[in-house]
């Protein structure tokens, strides 16, 4: 795994940041939000460039991998596009054209990009998983990358996502919002890794067909996800030791996710302990995913589940098992982490620790 949030550069400064309980947000210097609503984000210091973060991070998690020969593997890269030319049409600089050249210069194979808002990540790690388990490749290398830049900081904020106070506070009483963060990261999935960090147990997608924005309010579609993945591995809920939610701190977001979970987990879901870490190290859109997929591997094999940071009091309609106040000492064998996007699209994945 390679990994960069707020917290810093690799995989350590991440869990460190994370068990810390102290979240990554500080007021935007990046560019001027004097006109926003909200002034808040989980950046990195200056003004990182995507292109070379990303294959910084890809370095990594490929030197820890030992993987060298790259011939024939491909990069599965999802990404919201080139920060540094949000408002060009130039060809090269699109999705699917930086994805080309990100992949060619770390020496892969040409692979898929993915632009799903904020299940683009999971859900190019459910497709790798897949073709993995099929035998249609060996290796797939997963890469995310975002970084905070003003066109989506001004859309967010006029759209009101945004926490005017710069705290994520998912499922408690007074969350306002999300704060969106500066994530890239990169895994290295493979049939036969010498010594794996995590297994990829299972996978589940699904589509609500409800609203544009807003998830159904029943959370049957995350539960559907969630049962997909549980359904695919092989386990019941009561094999669960840790979910890592979407938890994005939004009013109606996390009111359905909670329903899906209670839904999808019955009794379980009254047990099982569920935090967000997007409370600590923010929300970075199509990167997000796999920022979390990586936090919650680190927490599973650290054996220190992170805290649902910013929680004011219970909220009723969020019935959950939350951590709260510190990181819970656990070494769980399975942990869930969970996505939603805009557009109904929800996924689960479900990983495991080397038995």
């Amino acid at each position: 795994m390679g990994v960069a949030s707020a917290y810093g550069l690799g995989p350590a400064a991440l869990l460190s940041g994370v068990l810390s309980s102290k979240p990554s947000f500080g007021p935007v210097t990046r560019f001027d939000v004097s006109g926003r609503r909200a002034n808040a984000a989980a950046a990195l210091p200056g003004s990182p460039d995507l292109r070379s973060t990303l294959r910084d991070v890809i370095e990594a998690a490929c030197a820890q991998a030992g993987l060298s020969n790259r011939s024939g593997i491909p990069l599965f890269l999802a990404l919201h596009g080139d920060p540094e030319v949000a408002r060009s049409r130039d060809a090269q600089h699109l999705p699917g054209a930086f994805a080309a050249s990100v992949a060619s210069a770390c020496g892969f194979a040409p692979g898929r990009v993915y632009t799903s808002a904020c299940v683009a990540a999971s859900t190019a790690v459910a497709d790798a998983a897949a073709a993995i388990s099929l035998g249609d490749v060996s290796t797939v290398v997963v890469a995310a990358g975002y970084l905070v830049e003003q066109d989506q900081f001004a859309l967010f904020d006029a759209g009101r996502a945004l926490a005017a106070d710069g705290e994520v506070r998912p499922f408690s009483l007074g969350r306002k919002g999300i704060v969106i963060g500066d994530g890239v990261a990169a895994v290295v999935l493979s049939a036969a890794a010498a010594e794996p960090l995590a297994f990829v147990r299972g996978w589940g997608r699904s589509g609500d067909a409800y609203h544009v924005c807003q998830p159904i309010p029943d959370g049957s579609g995350m539960a559907r996800a969630i049962s997909a993945a549980l359904g695919r591995a092989g386990l019941v809920p009561e094999q669960l030791g840790y979910v890592n939610a979407h938890g994005s701190g939004s009013v109606l977001s996390d009111v359905a996710e909670a329903r899906g979970l209670n839904l999808a987990l019955g009794a379980a879901a009254g047990t099982v302990p569920v935090s967000s870490t997007k409370s600590l190290h923010g929300q970075s859109l199509e990167a997000s995913p796999l920022v979390e997929l990586v936090t919650t591997v680190l927490a599973l094999r650290e054996g220190m589940l992170p805290v649902n940071a910013g929680f004011l009091g219970a909220d009723p309609d969020c019935d959950l098992n939350l951590i709260v106040d510190e990181p819970l000492a656990a070494t769980p064998a399975y942990a869930l982490s969970l996505n939603s996007a805009f557009g109904g699209a929800n996924t689960a994945l479900l990983v495991g620790t080397p038995s």
